[in-house]
């Protein structure tokens, strides 16, 4: 059901800092209570789920995503209108008596970037993104006690180049053998039974199992009609990375009890690092092995094994291209290294993205304006990017943005190209503002923590 927009219901709650306080020692303490015992179950978390100061802060996170508006229509902004504390209310009271049921996701076909091929993309109601993210609050940090070190997808205080540090380590160990694949489908194949089997290993509060098995059975909505299914966390809903992570711990688990090489994980992307091709082969078959134990399988078209040698293949992960060579200065050619640049499919997106902003149709628009919108796409781009021997791609994506800039020139004063890149590059003093990359890149160190202070001020250009 939309919501009404009423008058004088607009402001929307912000958690004071006590009750900020108030929700990180719930979570401090349930991640404790985990950490003390791994074999405790947590019977006693429902009331929390409904409580206003983590309804709240699951506000907060759902209206910083934004995010389009589900099968009932609402956006963000409509829910501000309804009066933000009243939905709350609300909310609180239909969980606390069990009364709240959520709507059907509103599934949608997205490209994926590089290919013809599409991902489904489940959008669920407002209403129903703000408990499941009271939900991730409260179960999360139970789960997060029993983690691995090397997951690093959609968890608190870790990112992509936690992961990749582990690369450029392992690789300088002499790990150079790597087995590179993802799970097929993987967020659309996990079965329910199992998943909850999975949690339920660490909650036994039957109402927080109940409001999970809601969420998972919600189904989609596509073309107007509605499907349930027996498999999926579907991606685009607020709990599905955790609930995705909660799954493959299982594989997370298994292989440390029998570690054939260096598992790094990134959500359903994996890479393992091995000392011999036949670690690695035994690695893959172990791998393809665990993985069927639980109901999924690699993506066929993306697993093999490569060796990281000079001259030799590279690999991409996590929107990098890892290759295996030698150092370019004089005074350090006895040095090779695992270095990473922008994947070839990275460079085409931002390409892409550049070509789009400064298309023809865009032509009516201030130059200033679609400057500024290409610098917000680079700025974006290169701060990902930027943690790498990533200097020459940076470069070419930067003489990219120049040349369409050149033509968008070119094409308002009915001119030659040669007359808009005369104005980018001579008669405009700092090149339309658009920003410079030159100098950004922090080139990776074995052994050093990619955010340290040693790579803090940049370092010099491989």
């Amino acid at each position: 059901m939309r919501l009404e927009c009423r008058e004088g219901l607009v402001s929307a709650p912000v958690a004071s800092p006590t009750e900020q306080d108030k929700v990180q020692a719930l979570q401090r303490a349930l991640y404790r209570a985990a950490k003390a015992d791994p074999e405790r179950r947590f019977h006693a978390l429902y009331d929390k789920v409904h409580r206003r100061d983590i309804l709240e802060r699951a506000w907060v996170r759902v209206r910083a995503n934004q995010g389009a508006p589900g099968i009932d229509r609402t956006t963000i902004a409509d829910a501000e209108a309804y009066g933000v504390s009243r939905l709350l209310e609300e909310l609180s009271a239909d969980v606390r008596g069990e009364q709240w049921r959520p709507l059907p996701a509103r599934r949608v076909w997205i490209p994926k970037p590089g290919s013809s091929e599409q991902r489904p993309l489940s959008i669920p109601a407002v209403r129903d993104r703000i408990v499941q993210a009271a939900a991730k609050i409260v179960i999360e940090p139970i789960f997060e006690a029993d983690f691995v070190t090397d997951s690093f997808g959609f968890r608190p205080k870790r990112s992509a180049h936690d992961a990749l540090q582990v690369l450029i380590d392992e690789a300088w160990q002499g790990r150079r053998w790597v087995v590179e694949t993802d799970i097929a489908s993987c967020f659309e194949a996990i079965p329910h039974e199992r998943l909850m089997q999975a949690i339920e290993e660490r909650i036994c509060d039957r109402r927080v199992l109940k409001l999970l098995r809601a969420m998972l059975g919600a189904g989609v909505m596509e073309d107007g009609v509605v499907r349930g299914a027996a498999t999926g966390t579907p991606q685009g809903g607020v709990i599905s990375p955790l609930l995705c992570n909660v799954y493959l711990h299982r594989l997370d688990r298994a292989w440390q009890a029998q570690r054939y090489g260096r598992l790094v994980r990134y959500a359903d992307d994996l890479v393992v690092m091995c000392v011999s091709r036949q670690q690695a082969t035994g690695a893959l078959a172990a791998l393809t092995a665990m993985l069927a134990e639980i109901g999924l399988a690699p993506k066929a078209s993306k697993t093999r094994i490569v060796h990281l040698k000079e001259g030799g293949e590279g690999f991409d992960f996590l929107g990098f291209h890892h290759r295996w060579v030698r150092a370019r200065s004089q005074q350090h050619r006895h040095v090779l290294f695992l270095a990473r640049w922008p994947s070839e499919k990275a460079m085409r997106q931002v390409r892409d993205r550049v070509r789009e902003l400064t298309a023809r149709r865009r032509l009516l628009l201030p130059v200033e304006v679609i400057v500024e919108d290409v610098n917000r796409v680079l700025r974006g781009w290169s701060a990902y990017f930027r943690y790498g021997n990533s200097a020459h791609h940076f470069d070419k994506i930067r003489n990219h943005a120049l040349e369409r800039l050149a033509l968008v020139i070119a094409k308002h004063h009915h001119r030659t190209r040669a007359y808009g890149l005369s104005v980018v590059a001579c008669q405009s003093a700092d090149q339309l503002g658009l920003i410079d990359l030159n100098g950004i890149v922090v080139a990776p160190r074995p052994g050093r923590d990619w955010r340290g202070k040693p790579n803090a001020g940049g370092e010099r250009r491989r």
